[in-house]
């Protein structure tokens, strides 16, 4: 998996600002004409929350076990 995500990465340092940004609003555009406009903003509003949640808390492993420890009381389950 991070072999695949390392060529994608470089592909995509490697493409121009303006083909990414007409594929992103492509397909942005096919999800309002399937979805609707306020499902879509919805989607896309939980995609962004999760990939920056996920990226603060999978960036540093005592972090996530900060996090968990204040929602689960420790020494339960661990």
């Amino acid at each position: 998996m991070e072999r695949f995500l390392t060529k994608l990465f470089e592909k995509l340092e490697n493409t121009k600002a303006g083909t990414l940004c007409a594929f992103a609003f492509f397909i942005i555009g096919i999800l309002i004409c399937v979805f609707g406009f306020f499902k879509t903003l919805f989607i896309i509003l939980f995609t962004a929350v999760g990939f920056f949640v996920g990226a603060f808390l999978f960036s540093d492993t005592g972090k996530f076990k900060k996090f968990l420890d204040r929602i689960l009381p420790p020494g339960g389950v661990r």
